[in-house]
């Protein structure tokens, strides 16, 4: 009847699993399974836990400068205006958002006037960037115009300016507050150029979800920029959205062409590239890392099955003898290291799950007992530590855990499988 046995009957997995739960006077082989069971776990969780971490970093770096930055900026090549003078500004500004607007793909574009200046309140100050922009669109930028995040009436724009939370935190000021606006490019008189100071009142502050963002940050009405920065009747630039932001870099012709002869783009990918292409390197170190220290808990399963081998020489001698196949035996064993590297996993993506889906309570708990302090947003750029769980990622390190610790099970296994029956009884 040898050689007939259908693969994994029901005895294979039976003897494997007596095999499996042996006490420790038999050899201690189930303390070596609970390690090399607790080392796969902790692999996994930990190469899940990681990459849920990295796709969420990535999904919330990304969604902040596309909801609070424009997708593509155009601006005007450097040419001499009127008074001899080189210059960037946009005359015809109004027509070519019309052209802009009319491309496939765009749903806004806006004109804008930018200046950096300093702001005072309250005996603080603090450098910031203006954004001159038409209270139509502001309303029309996602993570600014949010009526969850932001505090203050949007629609009071007009009469205001709408400032960062950053900003209102290092100043220390608030809705109706006055805040002083001061540029060193501004009266030009016949002695020179005086500062220009302006004090506007804080109608709406907004939390874009970015430290750099809502720190730096104040939006201005467009014609008050104009007036405050010399820009009468021009526009420094336009800032675009489009539907589709991935496929930026196939809009880059129409665009182009749309906005005329002096036109040039900046996209939110030459803004953000090399720091997303950094991303993705070290993303693909952090899984090879990973990916070793999972293969260091799967080597446990071979030490563990090399001494259920060892310890089980005499009963496989005797089920050689009883007509059982090297197949069989094979199996006995594959089962034995399988079956810990099956259930490692899924403890392992279990926890990993859990970790990913409540990392905001973990997280807190964490920086409760660390005394606070532990995430520093003007450092990380984001405000708190986001995981986004992928069933790609997870897949991934099912697999990776999977076929390694099916591997590493065969090489035991054939052992095993190959001893000698007369060998194994010799001495008993």
């Amino acid at each position: 009847m040898t050689g007939q046995t259908a693969p994994f009957a029901a005895f294979e997995w039976m003897i494997a699993w007596r095999y499996l739960r042996a006490r420790r006077a038999e050899g201690g082989v189930s303390a070596m399974t609970v390690i090399s069971f607790v080392g796969i776990t902790l692999a996994v969780f930990a190469l899940i836990a990681t990459l849920s971490v990295r796709s969420g970093f990535r999904a919330e770096f990304v969604d902040t400068i596309l909801g609070a930055n424009a997708h593509v900026t155009v601006y005007s090549a450097v040419h001499v205006d009127e008074a001899g003078r080189t210059s960037r500004a946009m005359d015809a500004y109004d027509d070519m958002v019309e052209r802009l607007l009319a491309v496939p793909g765009v749903t806004r574009a806006a004109p804008l006037i930018k200046g950096q200046v300093m702001v005072s309140a309250h005996g603080r100050n603090a450098g910031v960037e203006v954004f001159g922009i038409r209270a139509d669109d502001l309303r029309t930028i996602p993570r600014v115009a949010d009526p969850e995040t932001a505090q203050g009436d949007i629609e009071r724009f007009s009469e205001g300016i709408a400032i960062g939370s950053g900003v209102a935190r290092e100043l220390g000021v608030g809705l109706g507050d006055t805040l002083r606006v001061i540029s060193p490019d501004g009266v030009r008189t016949a002695f020179g150029t005086s500062p220009r100071i302006s004090a506007y009142e804080v109608v709406y502050i907004f939390t874009a979800g970015r430290y750099d963002i809502d720190r730096t940050r104040i939006y201005m009405p467009f014609a008050e920029a104009q007036l405050y920065f010399n820009r009468d009747g021009v526009a420094d630039e336009i800032e675009v959205m489009v539907a589709n932001p991935d496929q930026i870099e196939a809009m880059r012709d129409t665009l182009l062409r749309a906005g005329g002869e002096r036109a040039m783009l900046w996209t939110w990918r030459d803004s953000a590239g090399s720091f997303l292409r950094a991303l993705d390197v070290e993303d693909n170190v952090m899984f090879v890392i990973l990916s070793i220290l999972v293969l260091i808990a799967a080597m446990n399963i071979i030490s563990g099955l090399i001494m259920l081998v060892k310890n089980k020489g005499r009963d496989i001698g005797i089920l050689r003898t009883m007509g059982l196949s090297e197949g069989s035996v094979l199996r006995v064993f594959f089962i034995c290291g399988a079956s810990v590297g099956v259930l490692g996993t899924i403890a392992g993506v279990i926890l990993g799950c859990l970790f990913a889906i409540y990392i905001d309570q973990i997280f807190s708990f964490v920086n409760y007992v660390a005394g606070g302090g532990v995430w520093d947003p003007s450092i990380r750029g984001i405000y708190a530590l986001p995981a986004q769980l992928r069933l790609e990622d997870v897949l991934k390190a099912v697999g990776l855990s999977l076929s390694l610790s099916f591997i590493v099970t065969i090489f035991p296994a054939r052992r095993a499988a190959r001893m000698n029956p007369v060998e194994a009884l010799r001495y008993e």
